[in-house]
């Protein structure tokens, strides 16, 4: 059941680009710790199943470098992390500092399979940008900024993801207690 933040008529403004950016690197650190733990997690869980000589044996041979299987769980635990605050209150740890919320435009919250697409549009766009920054190596900075402008920049106050996933990006006014 979606959680109601406010009524349906009542519009709330679209977030601007700044608050937006700033929200992004906040939960970015956030994610930083958040993947650490995870890697953390499984390379215990890893090592165990594997056996510790056998583990240490690959990490030092460099089989451990590309691993799909631990790839996966990061891309996982990111989208659980930030689907579960979005559907939840619409909400991350940064976007409640700067008083932004993912919404519908009704004022509900958005729900996992709208979560699901504004992450893995912004994945995307990241993954494209990241693969033109390695190959273009000393233009790197002419490819990732932008492409990271054009993901969080609202356009008519919708950004790539917004559209994406049906959403919005709403400020939130200081009276609002949600």
């Amino acid at each position: 059941m979606p959680r109601r933040f406010h009524t349906a008529d009542e519009l709330l403004p679209p977030a601007p680009f700044i608050k937006r950016l700033v929200a992004v690197i906040y939960d970015a650190l956030i994610s930083v710790a958040v993947l650490l733990v995870t890697t953390w997690a499984y390379t215990l869980v890893a090592g165990w199943f594997t056996g510790w000589d056998k583990y240490e044996e690959m990490a030092e041979a460099g089989t451990l470098d590309a691993d799909p299987i631990l790839t996966f769980v990061l891309f996982l635990t990111l989208y659980l992390f930030f689907g579960y605050f979005w559907t939840r209150n619409g909400q991350t740890l940064g976007m409640q500092v700067w008083r932004i919320r993912i919404e519908n435009l009704d004022g509900t919250s958005v729900s996992w399979t709208q979560a699901l697409k504004r992450y893995v549009a912004a994945a995307a766009i990241l993954f494209v940008a990241l693969l033109g920054a390695y190959y273009l190596n000393a233009a790197t900075l002419f490819v990732t900024i932008p492409a990271i402008i054009a993901l969080f920049y609202p356009i008519n106050g919708l950004s790539l993801t917004d559209r994406a996933s049906g959403s919005i990006v709403a400020s939130v006014p200081k009276d609002s207690g949600k």
